[in-house]
């Protein structure tokens, strides 16, 4: 398969060269790339967006359907916060519940008191169990990521009502047995949109146990679902079988500042620590297709600066696009608010 057909495929899926342009097409791609998580480093009870992806306010959007309890927020991914539709939520969280043998004494007690009160804000957990707030908030998001409670954001606020899941969500059936096959699912959906997946970028996206994936992708294969492809410069993956003959194409020139939660920087976390870690990272730079570089700086509350751009690009193509690539990461940090300090370690004066 060829690297370009596969990266060009994947920027028009991700609808990142075509972005939509109207809010009622919306909801195909969010089913396709959940779940979404807000903006990393947002604030807190921030909705989900699909940056770059369209061409109006998706945060506008996803407030409204979570207002409307159209897409549920749960722990997804290994524990990691993240959007679905309500109408898949049995679907998700069976295939990412991470199950718990037995409740802690903390646990059983945060989950006593929402039980007993049908529901309560962590405020609230508080002042009725006497627990500190740093022994509240690890047992509320370990029982999240098990389902066994349930995080009713319908706004940014902070203070969030909880639920005992199972009572909120009877109609959602939780069974181990039916792991193995919400995994395919959520796996089929997850390489429609990203064309063509490694092993790694299947581990680092979905963060399941290395055995079972590598079992769950075994029987795909098998069944024909998926086929094994090899794409110069990525390496062996598999493919959706009705995807395995994409016509050549060509990628279009493009760059894209994405934040460290989207779904294409978490599919190759692994790759980018490897080439970017131990470094103050604020976001990573797509180019063409392919992950190329990465803003750096240090990263507050209030506004802050970009340190530095560092590309992984010959010296000739770093020259040639140093207004492309500027005015990418520009469109994330610009003044009064931010600065760009360095581009490839030297001057960043943007051209007018």
């Amino acid at each position: 398969m060829n690297l370009a057909t596969v990266l060009a495929e994947r920027l028009r899926r991700q609808r990142l060269v075509e972005p939509l342009k109207h809010a009622d097409e919306y909801t195909e791609l969010f089913r396709m790339l959940q779940p979404v998580s807000p903006v990393f480093f947002s604030a807190p009870g921030d909705p989900p967006r699909l940056v770059h992806r369209t061409v109006f306010d998706d945060g506008a959007v996803t407030d409204r359907m979570r207002e409307q309890r159209i897409i549920i927020k749960g722990r997804f991914l290994g524990g990691i916060i993240g959007y679905v539709f309500a109408e898949d939520l049995e679907l998700y969280a069976n295939a990412f519940c991470r199950r718990l043998s037995g409740l802690s004494e903390t646990q059983q007690i945060v989950l006593d008191a929402i039980v007993h009160s049908e529901t309560l804000t962590p405020r609230q957990i508080k002042a009725e169990t006497g627990l500190l707030s740093k022994q509240i908030a690890p047992a509320l998001h370990r029982l999240q990521e098990a389902f066994i409670v349930y995080e009713d954001q319908v706004d940014s606020d902070w203070e969030r009502n909880w639920y005992e899941f199972a009572s909120e969500w009877q109609e959602v059936v939780l069974d181990e047995k039916r792991r193995e096959e919400a995994i395919v699912q959520v796996l089929l959906r997850f390489l429609k949109g990203h064309v063509f997946a490694t092993l790694e970028q299947l581990k680092d996206w979905s963060r399941l146990p290395l055995k079972l994936l590598k079992t769950v992708v075994s029987d795909m294969e098998n069944s024909g679902v998926i086929v094994p492809k090899s794409v110069k410069g990525i390496g062996e993956g598999w493919m959706l079988g009705e995807n395995a003959d994409l016509k050549p194409s060509e990628t279009p020139p493009s760059v894209f500042m994405l934040h460290r939660s989207d779904i294409l920087a978490r599919s190759h976390v692994s790759e980018l620590k490897r080439r970017f870690g131990g470094q103050k990272l604020l976001q990573y730079l797509l180019i063409d297709g392919m992950f190329q570089g990465a803003v750096l700086g240090h990263w507050r509350i209030g506004p802050h600066d970009v340190d530095d751009i560092v590309l992984e690009l010959p010296a000739a193509e770093c020259a040639s696009r140093r207004d492309e690539i500027l005015k990418a990461v520009a469109w994330g940090y610009h003044p009064p608010y931010s600065h760009i300090l360095k581009y490839n370690g030297g001057e960043a004066h943007l051209e007018q």
